[in-house]
């Protein structure tokens, strides 16, 4: 069976595993960072369809057949919209890298980020924390960046 691990880097680390036997070679796993964005663009590329410029995703075909793109994405975007509920989570956007995340609580003008080598579970909130500055500077430009591609006004 040919499968592939993929690392969706939204809110939480979310695996995507896929099988095509013609592309993903078996036992296949690669981290580069992949949003639900990229499934419809993934598709329409399979299927040799042209993607619609306004589409925000990018087609993950390169990552499926095993490459590594020089110019794949290094930071995710997300946008968590709800309020309270079951998981009582306030609204927020984030950015994440392979080591950091950075959120914003925008309702509540609160700020948290976690060094994700040294905190997987996100239990230590760095954010001020002056050995974290050049790191925290550069994540808030990244999510200023992040917000204008995805065209998401708060």
């Amino acid at each position: 069976m040919a499968t592939m691990h993929a690392m969706m880097l939204d809110a939480p680390r979310t695996p995507l595993v896929m099988r095509w036997p013609a592309v993903i070679k078996p036992g296949q796993v690669n981290d580069d960072p992949v949003m639900n964005v990229d499934i419809a663009e993934t598709l329409l590329d399979a299927a040799h369809i042209k993607v619609p410029d306004e589409m925000q995703g990018a087609s993950m075909l390169p990552i499926l057949k095993g490459e590594h793109p020089d110019n794949w994405r290094k930071y995710v975007y997300y946008h968590y919209y709800e309020s309270g509920g079951e998981q009582n989570v306030a609204k927020h956007i984030g950015v994440r890298s392979d080591r950091y995340k950075l959120i914003y609580y925008y309702e509540n003008n609160d700020w948290e980020l976690y060094d994700l080598q040294k905190d997987p579970n996100e239990l230590n909130n760095v954010y001020g924390n002056p050995d974290y500055k050049q790191i925290q500077d550069s994540l808030k430009n990244e999510l200023q960046i992040q917000m204008k591609k995805f065209k998401d006004n708060l």
